[in-house]
């Protein structure tokens, strides 16, 4: 019989987890609120609280790998990620799993260098410091010979979709039809992008393979570019004419953040666009042999979710 591999959530990774696991023919159980999923061949998708280790175990009593592809509501982070890490690390244990998370940079906070994975976990935010605390938690039991664990993290998203704030359809849209856009913060400082396929393809490769455990890895990303060039490069794809590229007012996002709680929230990660967010990845690509999606190939993709939904 095939190992069992258990993904929890079906976002945007825990979808390319999926798919990259099906496409290794393994045994996946998908483990969502709602019980719904991507569909196919050694697929089986199950409604379970990700918070109860009880729930988790009655899903899949054994697996060779459990991923956390889990998304909290963005303003709710500080409540909800503590009984999900808690019961995702008890259920790896339980199960014989290798526990492979899907993170972010947030933990490092404010620096001025490209981050590397050694770098301190010294965000001084509530939504850095949860992250930071999820690894420290995990490591504490993998050192101790509890678990295996491995965590990957990647920059902001660029996919189409409200996951992302330079590929969503309050960009998109104006875009397409030559008409200006308005992005969250300072326009013309250097910031890598990652492709959420590239984070799910590198979560199943370092559970599955020894080398990737322990530590922590920064997902192959292509070079940076400001908030403006991806916009100019997203109309050079789409062989539209470039438009101009404005920064929303803070006195706007502060008004909307009085009745928007997650956007009330931007404000603790604001210094990421404020200063160089450069991120190196040459860990996983000297270890692993992994490149990034092609840039080109990224923004064609994001093109043609739009233009296909027009």
């Amino acid at each position: 019989m095939a190992a069992v591999h258990v993904v929890v959530g079906s976002g945007v990774v825990g979808t390319s987890v999926v798919r990259a696991l099906s496409g290794r023919g393994a045994e996946v159980v998908l483990i969502t609120r709602s019980g719904s999923g991507p569909q196919g061949p050694g697929i089986r998708c199950v409604s379970a609280n990700a918070a109860s280790v009880e729930a988790l175990v009655s899903a899949a009593p054994r697996a060779a790998a459990v991923y956390n592809c889990a998304n909290p509501r963005y303003h709710e982070w500080a409540r909800d990620w503590p009984p999900i890490a808690s019961a995702l690390l008890d259920y790896a244990e339980r199960a014989g799993a290798v526990l492979a998370t899907c993170s972010n940079l947030y933990g490092y906070g404010p620096v001025d260098v490209p981050m590397v994975e050694t770098l301190p976990l010294a965000a001084p935010g509530p939504k850095g410091r949860v992250r930071a605390q999820m690894w420290l938690d995990a490591m504490a039991r993998h050192d101790a010979g509890r678990v295996r664990v491995t965590e990957v993290r990647g920059s902001d998203y660029i996919v189409a979709g409200e996951q992302s704030r330079v590929g969503s359809a309050r960009v998109m849209g104006p875009l397409l039809a030559g008409k200006s856009v308005s992005l969250i913060g300072p326009l013309d400082q250097p910031h890598a992008w990652t492709s959420p396929t590239d984070v799910g393809r590198l979560l199943v490769q370092v559970a599955t393979d020894e080398r990737g455990w322990g530590r922590a890895w920064h997902v192959p990303s292509n070079p940076p570019r400001t908030q403006r060039q991806v916009i100019d490069d997203l109309a050079d794809t789409a062989g539209v004419a470039r438009v101009k590229v404005s920064q929303v007012p803070n006195i706007f996002l502060h008004a909307l953040g009085l009745v928007n709680p997650v956007m009330r929230e931007f404000g603790e990660v604001a210094y990421q666009f404020e200063r160089p967010y450069l991120l190196d990845d040459r860990a996983a690509r000297e270890t692993f042999g992994v490149e990034p999606t092609p840039w080109m190939e990224i923004l064609g993709e994001v093109v043609a979710h739009y233009r296909g939904a027009a």
